[in-house]
């Protein structure tokens, strides 16, 4: 969610900021704004809705200057409105905001009984003010930053720029990321390096607590105490040819037919492919003395969780408890000393998940992170570091995201049941091959685009759709329900198939779709009398099965999905294509906006 960038520039910014915006417009977004410094003055620009509405307010009314921040808002306190849009500023002062500030109304109460006026309904610009304030009582930027930096509760990336200061911005940050770039004689600040990575590859991740004064000779980094220490520059790797859809439509859909080549790279790093074993990073933990994992994650991440108890129990006999992460700390779980804390994300930033990562930490418990973004708070906080090889993902709805999260799980309790002795060298090279199978299996599954796209239409018109799986299918079901929900905003929920006759079946009727993911094998048979029920009181079921399982389930059918037969094993990688296809098919169907959904944000980076 919302993005920052901010120049300190040799040339004017306006153009370069709005550039910067829109490498972030992944994230989700619902106003957008800039500030340049000129001639004494801070020129503001903001506009509600999508960044073409701001480059038209800027091309109306220019925004001159060589250093400016710029942001896109995705609202939390106060409705996306201009006057709540950012940058919230002063005649004096400038910020741009992520996260939230928790302690905002004591703050804003005080600063009004100041007599400090406030033009939106923001907990940001309560910032604003503090800063302003003192700056109007004689203090230099670095003094009042240095003031109120610590009245601050919350999580906050703040970039903020000062009237007195023309040649310099100020960033901090706690609990929400911010990067550091260094260019030639410019400097630049940004939410992540997809942000910057036209403008520089060379960049310094600030860690908790950390202000940086950015001046056009480089960063002075302050930690939480306000004393100078030094932080490594690393090259970022990111590109901008990353967030080009090239010949495809939209993002979503670029990145659903990228899975067979990402998952491919991410099994590299976890198997050895001539010795057909699995082999993950360094580990420092002997693995045979866990007997219990917890597995934290929220959204697509948790289902990818869920099918990971399944692997985890069956394969390695390991417990496993899960919860999602915005509710895990508020149930005082038991940590069982020894345990393993498994914590699940696309960016490494989520607040929850990183809040409850915090918590394990404290609770002693050894840390294992599967991220997509190697650098992350996540990543950096973690014993055991499970990069993900997805690239950076655009399409709000995760998709390529979610099959690598799946084949590195995968990998990893293939290893923890190894170690445990559950999986013998020949077992072990059997999973190997079926997970090398595993890009090949998603290609063939990419080859039933047309057709799906041809039977969205019977999907668009309903109002609500049920998904039903069994086993490891159904955190399926979850997933393309929740696939459905984002993208099309039709009404969808996932069920256990068992569960329908529990309730659900309450809600079939001939105006009801019913996709069922059931590949053939042990519980192939159980499911098909689920679909019974369901055809028994007029439901219209789309059955995504490989070719023993629909012709076991016989005619009666809305539509049929063929899948290619495959190992349980890989079985979730391989049907999450349909899911993902049958979403955004539905979606194009009915011309909803696919890669920004409304409400939606990429990263969560607020509890």
């Amino acid at each position: 969610m919302c993005g920052i960038i901010g120049i300190v520039g040799t040339q004017p910014v306006a153009e370069r900021l709005i550039d910067g915006l829109k490498r972030m417009e992944y994230r989700g977004y619902d106003s957008a704004g800039i500030c340049t410094i000129h001639d004494g003055a801070l020129i503001r620009r903001r506009a509600e809705g999508k960044l073409a509405n701001l480059a038209r307010e800027v091309a109306a009314r220019p925004a001159a200057g060589e250093v400016g921040i710029a942001h896109t808002r995705w609202a939390t306190h106060g409705a996306p409105t201009e006057a709540n849009a950012h940058p919230h500023a002063t005649p004096e002062v400038a910020l741009v905001h992520n996260g939230i500030i928790e302690n905002f109304r004591p703050l804003r109460e005080e600063l009004r009984g100041q007599g400090r006026t406030f033009e939106s309904e923001t907990d940001s610009e309560v910032v604003v003010h503090l800063l302003s304030l003192r700056i109007e009582q004689g203090m230099s930027p670095e003094e009042a930053v240095r003031e109120v930096l610590p009245m601050l509760r919350g999580a906050f990336a703040l970039a903020m720029a000062f009237r007195q200061a023309p040649d310099m911005l100020i960033g901090a940050r706690l609990g929400s990321p911010l990067v550091v770039g260094y260019g030639d004689g410019e400097t630049y600040l940004g939410s992540d390096a997809l942000a910057l990575a036209p403008l520089t590859q060379d960049i310094t991740y600030l860690e908790e607590g950390d202000w940086v004064i950015v001046t056009r000779d480089g960063a002075q980094i302050f930690d939480a105490d306000g004393n100078p220490v030094e932080r490594p520059v690393t090259k970022s790797g990111a590109s901008a040819a990353a967030i080009e859809k090239g010949n495809y439509r939209h993002f979503m859909q670029k990145e659903i037919f990228e899975q067979p080549t990402v998952v491919a790279q991410t099994l590299r790093s976890y198997v050895r492919q001539l010795e057909r074993t699995v082999a993950l990073p360094q580990i420092d933990f002997d693995i045979t003395r866990i007997n219990r994992i917890t597995i934290v994650a929220c959204g697509t991440s948790f289902y990818a969780g869920m099918v990971a108890k399944y692997w985890f129990e069956t394969f390695a006999r390991v417990p496993v408890d899960i919860d999602v992460a915005s509710e895990f700390r508020y149930r005082d779980p038991v940590l069982e000393p020894g345990g393993l804390a498994l914590f699940i994300s696309q960016s490494g930033e989520t607040a929850d998940t990183l809040a409850a990562l915090r918590h394990c930490k404290q609770a002693g418990q050894t840390i294992a992170v599967v991220v997509n973004v190697p650098t992350s708070s996540m990543a950096r906080e973690a014993d055991l570091l499970l990069p993900t090889h997805a690239g950076p993902e655009i399409g709000v709805a995760s998709t390529k995201a979610f099959t690598c999260q799946l084949a590195v799980l995968a990998a990893l309790a293939a290893h923890f049941a190894v170690k445990k002795g559950r999986l013998s060298a020949a077992e072990e090279r059997a999973i190997v091959d079926h997970l090398l199978e595993a890009p090949a299996c998603l290609n063939a599954a990419l080859n039933h685009d047309d057709d799906i796209a041809a039977m969205a239409h019977l999907i668009a018109p309903a109002r609500d759709v049920l998904y039903m799986g069994r086993g490891p299918d159904y955190p399926l079901a979850l997933e393309g329900a929740l696939k459905l929900k984002e993208i099309s905003y039709i009404h969808a929920e996932g069920y256990a198939s068992g569960e329908m006759k529990h309730g659900p079946i309450a809600l079939i009727d001939d105006l009801v779709p019913v996709v069922v993911l059931a590949p053939s094998g042990p519980l192939f048979e159980k499911t098909v009398s689920n679909m019974q029920e369901v055809r028994a009181r007029g439901g219209k079921i789309v059955l995504i099965s490989d070719a023993q399982g629909i012709e076991e389930a016989g005619e009666g059918c809305l539509a049929t999905i063929e899948m290619p037969k495959v190992h349980p094993l890989i079985a979730p990688l391989v049907y999450a294509v349909p899911v993902q296809l049958l979403a955004y098919h539905v979606a194009v169907a009915k011309g909803t906006d696919v890669d920004q959904p409304r409400n939606l944000a990429k990263s969560v980076t607020v509890e």
